[in-house]
């Protein structure tokens, strides 16, 4: 598929589900992508882009935003507090805010900096032992944390187990956002983007469908 491809199908899925036309963003993950590739998507006019460890964005990003005006990245992979300044310095958006220490590590950072990215908190909706994010009976009560911290929590974040039905993920981040009052909701990748849009979704996570499989270095 093209990135055009990609671009139309989210624009249908958000038509079908009586969305608005911008309801939902497009995040091109660029993660292990050679530089060429990024170049590619970069030169058709597409700007918002995810990757998952902060080395890898900081030594691919700072130079293309040279070259390219408008660039958003977003970071998606799970983000160990030691690398938080340097991902809080790069990144315009979080999407894995997981836990009571990061959470207070971003705090203190936001007034150092004296800015923070919008944040997104990853929730585990399936309960696996090996993946990161809050469970969803903790989800209420880590909001509200973050909240009390001043943090600007913009949504929740889900990556559904591979063995099961993603639609009963989406309805229940959608269902803790909604009693929270969040509005952003990041879920849905190249395989089940669609759904998601109909779930809600504010933000779509796609990256082998527009960039081909990844080339691992």
């Amino acid at each position: 598929m093209t990135l055009r491809d990609i671009t139309t199908s989210i624009a249908k899925a958000t038509s079908d589900a009586g969305r608005a036309a911008d309801a939902v963003t497009l995040i091109a993950v660029s993660k292990v992508q050679p530089d060429e590739r990024v170049r590619e998507v970069l030169e058709q006019g597409h700007r918002v882009f995810g990757e998952n460890k902060v080395q890898e964005a900081a030594g691919k990003w700072p130079a293309f935003r040279e070259a390219f005006d408008g660039v958003q990245l977003h970071l998606i992979g799970p983000l160990q507090t030691n690398k938080a300044r340097q991902a809080m310095e790069l990144a315009d958006s979080i999407h894995t805010l997981d836990r009571p220490k990061l959470a207070t590590t971003l705090a203190r950072l936001a007034q150092e900096l004296g800015h923070c990215p919008e944040l997104f908190i990853q929730v585990n909706t399936g309960e696996e032992e090996q993946k990161a994010g809050v469970l969803p009976a903790d989800a209420d009560g880590f909001i509200a944390e973050c909240r009390a911290l001043d943090l600007p929590v913009r949504g929740l974040m889900c990556i559904p187990p591979v063995n099961e039905e993603a639609s009963m993920h989406f309805a229940l981040l959608a269902k803790i956002a909604a009693r929270n009052d969040l509005t952003g909701l990041s879920m849905g990748m190249s395989s089940d983007f669609a759904k998601a849009i109909s779930f809600g979704a504010t933000h779509v996570r796609v990256g082998s469908a527009i960039f081909g499989e990844r080339v691992p270095a």
